[in-house]
């Protein structure tokens, strides 16, 4: 009787004032092929068992509507998770958080947050858009920036002029815009350096292939190749293989992401540059929603919005390190310590304020 008693006013408790495992629905907005996500994935699931979290990844396939759809259905159906995780990939949060309005639910950005002029007008209709719990983006003007730098770095001393082209992402996703407008400040310090053309390649392998073989007619000298990504500089890669010239001797190539077949190229040096890192966020959005689940609060330094460190240059010590990482679940991290959970109130996440090297 007692222990029926006890699970009964448990039940009629909010869930951050009990033990019960929080539930957390993360809206995957990439392919559920695709290695960077999938691996983010992971890494918020080695984070979820660590803290005794219950986690569900949908993947969106690279589909806003789809993303869209899979919200709508579980803010408005009878098993709700206690916290939606999202991306604002194609500037599909907003309606998201008008649909979990009176819900219950409460939501987490990672990645990509709104954009100024989306969160204007959502603190402008409280009425119509609840409060989001956080939002964890990462230093992507700063990669940018530091990219082109390094790449520069990497070439021989010469008066002449330095042609460039460049592979951002998407138009509609800040994480892209964040990372050209890095490259683009990145330009004033390299009068030399002539950005010859930024092409969106989606994120896609196979549409920067396409890209890159037409740029390469029109701009035979390029030297430089950035890419907002590992996928399109792989592409671009391809695309000057065919054309007999190879990537570290014939022209600089630079990417981000962590994958292992980044790691690899960073490595034997097709890679010049290599950023990575953020693949992490999802997994300290975890143990946010974690200590919020236990009652404690989240945002002690009275932010709700985070810029994390997370990004990072990985130079061929770093790659073969991380490589081996890879093969562990969990990246080799312990989640629980990062937990405010028995600490003192001016505790701060390190991972809001460093880069976590592992």
């Amino acid at each position: 009787m007692l222990k029926a008693l006890c699970q009964s006013l448990c039940l009629s408790l909010p869930l951050a004032a009990n033990a019960q495992a929080a539930s957390v629905v993360f809206l995957n907005p990439g392919l559920s092929t695709e290695t960077f996500w999938v691996s983010y994935a992971r890494f918020m699931q080695a984070a979820a068992d660590d803290l005794g979290m219950t986690l569900r990844v949908e993947y969106s396939e690279r589909n806003a509507e789809r993303t869209l759809s899979q919200a709508r259905a579980l803010l408005k159906g009878p098993q709700r998770p206690d916290y939606l995780v999202l991306v604002n990939e194609q500037y599909v949060a907003p309606e998201i958080i008008r649909l979990s309005k009176g819900t219950g639910v409460k939501l987490f950005l990672v990645n990509n947050g709104l954009t100024a002029s989306q969160a204007q007008s959502i603190e402008a209709q409280p009425e119509k858009y609840p409060q989001v719990l956080g939002t964890l983006t990462t230093n992507d003007e700063q990669a940018g920036y530091q990219m082109l730098h390094q790449m520069v770095a990497l070439l021989p001393r010469t008066d002449g002029p330095v042609d460039l082209v460049a592979f951002a992402g998407v138009k509609t996703t800040p994480a892209s815009q964040q990372r050209e407008a890095g490259m683009r400040r990145a330009l004033a310090d390299f009068p030399q350096v002539r950005l010859r053309q930024v092409v969106y390649g989606g994120w896609s392998r196979e549409r920067a292939f396409e890209q890159a073989r037409v740029l390469l007619q029109r701009y035979p000298n390029t030297t430089l190749v950035w890419s907002a990504n590992d996928e399109m500089a792989f592409g671009a890669m391809q695309a000057f293989e065919a054309a007999g010239r190879m990537p570290g001797r014939d022209a600089v190539f630079s990417a981000v992401n962590s994958s292992p077949e980044a790691l690899r190229a960073r490595v034997d040096g097709r890679l010049g540059v290599l950023m990575g890192g953020h693949f992490t966020l999802g997994g300290w959005a975890m143990v946010m929603l974690h200590d919020d689940a236990r009652g404690l609060v989240v945002n002690r330094d009275g932010l709700r919005e985070h810029s994390v460190p997370a990004l990072q240059s990985i130079d061929q010590a770093k790659a073969r390190r991380w490589l081996k990482l890879l093969e562990q679940a969990d990246h080799g991290v312990d989640f629980q310590p990062y937990s405010a959970e028995g600490r003192p109130a001016d505790y701060t996440y390190p991972f809001l304020t460093a880069p976590m090297d592992y």
